[in-house]
Parts: C-alpha cells; sequence; structure tokens
C-alpha cells in the first residue's frame, strides 16, 4: 500500500524539470498542483520566472492543467491571466480531476504527468490513476491548517520510503526535518 506515494520522480523545484526530455518521452500534457508547487500557498500571483516557465512549456507543445483542491475563486485568479486550464475543488487524492484533465487536453495518461508537492493527496492520486508522478519540494516552509496535518503524515510515510530503501534522493524533502 505504501507504494502508491512513492513518486516516479522528485525534484527540488518545478523549474528542474525538463521540458525537453518530456517531449522526448512522448509527454503532451501536465497535470500540476498549484499551492506550493507552482507557488507559495499565500501568494495569489505567478511569479516572473513561473510565467517564463509557462512560456516555455507552452512553446513546446505540451499543455499545462492545474489541478487544485482550492476554490474556484483561488484557482482562477491565478490561472485566467496566464490562459492556464483549471480543475477546482479537485478532491485529490481521487483520480477523476486527473482524468478530467487529460480529456480536457485530449490525451492519453500515458502522455501526461503529474506534479505536485504533496505525498498524500498528489502522487497519491497520479498514482493510484496510472500516471507518471513527479515530487517537488514545496515552494514555502509554510501551510494552511489542513495540509500541515497531511505533513506530519508525509513524514510517517518517508520513514517507511527510506527505511525499505524506495527513495533514491539524497535528502529529505525541506519539510521533514
Amino acid at each position: 500500500m505504501f507504494k502508491r506515494f512513492v513518486p516516479d520522480q522528485y525534484v527540488p523545484s518545478i523549474f528542474e524539470i525538463s521540458v525537453s526530455e518530456l517531449k522526448e518521452r512522448g509527454i503532451k500534457g501536465i497535470i500540476t498542483d498549484l499551492d506550493n508547487t507552482l507557488v507559495e500557498w499565500d501568494r495569489p500571483d505567478a511569479t516572473e520566472e513561473l510565467i517564463a516557465w509557462f512560456k516555455d512549456v507552452k512553446a513546446q507543445g505540451i499543455d499545462i492543467v492545474v489541478v487544485s483542491n482550492n476554490t474556484e475563486k483561488r484557482v482562477r485568479h491565478f490561472s485566467d491571466p496566464h490562459e492556464l486550464t483549471f480543475i477546482h475543488s479537485a478532491k485529490k487524492p481521487m483520480t477523476r480531476a486527473f482524468k478530467t484533465a487529460c480529456n480536457i487536453m485530449n490525451i492519453e495518461k500515458h502522455e501526461a504527468v503529474v506534479v505536485g508537492d504533496q505525498l498524500l493527496t498528489d502522487i497519491l492520486g497520479g498514482n493510484r490513476g496510472g500516471f507518471h508522478t513527479i515530487l517537488v519540494v514545496p515552494v514555502a516552509q509554510t501551510d494552511g491548517v489542513i495540509t500541515r496535518f497531511n505533513r506530519r503524515m508525509e513524514r510517517l510515510v518517508f520513514q517507511w520510503m527510506k527505511r525499505k530503501g524506495l527513495i533514491e534522493w539524497e535528502k529529505d524533502k525541506k519539510t521533514n526535518q
């Protein structure tokens, strides 16, 4: 059961994901979380660096769909200025929103990756749906109330993964101090 929490990849930030490598692997869509994956959970707008990343991804012919458990107001405010398609109130780790994102992009799940900062929502949901999953270090060291509970649970899962030799990166995520 714990193996469903193990990401296929681990990177320090969204900017460490090689868009050209994704394209070479036949990836046509990125399904990404918003809060603490793209920007801090309490930052309303994208940074200049993130805007440039969006442009690079789109220039390489890869679509982006933001899939967030947050409210429509929050996700729309972030996504609309960048013409990003989004799914709010996604109920991750349920897989329906991930499948809907593929339908929106008109691609199969093997042509998409799921990117997020949480094992209990993004990675578990992506793995349950049969997607390639990429875990990123949270952008901020702080979280909302529900996410703080999830982070405590994640620490237990990380400890289990380390004992079983299931994680290959050399240091913990920043939140596992």
